[in-house]
């Protein structure tokens, strides 16, 4: 029931122009500011601790404009899911620093997309599968029954979906070693096993291994990559922004480390736009406390 009634509201949201989706959305957010919600506990908790250098009348206007973003995010995947393809690219009203992906591929190199969730990350996804041969590994979403909708909607444009598994691995490393695109979030908990602790604004983050063990054993390039959406519907400016060459080191913490220092260095240019409400911090240490 809950992914029927998903579904007939993104499709409703697909028929409103931009402008009014983002007002919808804004006003979500303001719900989910208003009220004791889940998200705005982890959303407050994150901004708090990764922001100690802000007064707390800054760090409340950051957590409140935070969650009128989410809202947009929330929303405008109606239009990005349902839209027709072609009223897509006329959204991207500028496009920065992507010389350095075209030299990657004169080069011959591969090329690895790290697309954080900062601004719209669907809407980068979009841009990148049409306009590169993408190989993406996907997590499930909770609601297993709007898996089939995202899937269609995030190939539609040309990208390959593999999963976070031992075989989509396997994929990925095949791709790059014949010059090829592969995307992946760089900023999620990677699960047991799977990671090392760095520093991310100042804490302690579980973080992924596989994206740095890619680039070392495949030398291919690496290139963070956000849509920030611009005021008042007005459209989204496109950011490709070159990782360290360390991303790429054979020591894992220090490779960790700079992966997570990209990701930050692109989250402090907006950081109203990133999924603060995210759990990244669940993992901790042994022995330390729990954030959430």
């Amino acid at each position: 029931m809950r992914a029927a009634l998903a579904k007939i509201l993104l499709r409703l949201l697909s028929l409103l122009p931009l402008r009014a989706t983002h007002a919808l959305g804004a006003g979500l957010g303001e719900f989910f500011w208003l009220l004791p919600t889940r998200l705005r506990h982890v959303t407050t908790t994150n901004v708090r601790r990764c922001f100690p250098e802000l007064s707390t009348t800054a760090q409340t206007a950051l957590i409140r404009a935070n969650l009128k973003e989410t809202g947009k995010t929330l929303l405008e995947a109606g239009p990005l899911w349902f839209w027709d393809k072609e009223k897509l690219p006329p959204l991207f009203v500028q496009i920065s620093g992507e010389d350095a992906v075209q030299q990657a591929r004169r080069e011959q190199r591969g090329v690895i997309f790290a697309g954080p969730h900062l601004g719209s990350w669907e809407l980068a996804g979009v841009y990148l599968s049409s306009h590169y041969t993408m190989t993406t590994m996907y997590r499930p979403p909770r609601l297993g029954e709007l898996e089939p909708l995202i899937v269609e909607s995030r190939e539609r444009f040309g990208a390959h979906l593999v999963p976070t598994s031992a075989a989509g691995v396997r994929q990925l490393f095949q791709v790059l070693g014949q010059a090829g695109c592969v995307g992946i979030l760089p900023d999620q908990d990677p699960g047991e096993g799977s990671g090392v602790f760095a520093p991310f604004f100042g804490q302690r983050a579980y973080s992924m291994t596989l994206l740095p063990r890619l680039a070392r054993k495949t030398n291919a390039a690496v290139f963070f990559v956000y849509a920030q959406r611009l005021p008042h519907a007005a459209g989204y400016h496109l950011h490709f922004v070159p990782a360290h060459p360390d991303i790429a080191h054979t020591d894992a913490e220090i490779a960790a480390r700079h992966l997570n220092a990209g990701v930050e260095a692109c989250v402090r240019t907006l950081p109203e736009q990133y999924q603060w409400g995210y759990k990244r911090f669940k993992t901790r240490p042994m022995g330390e406390a729990e954030f959430y």
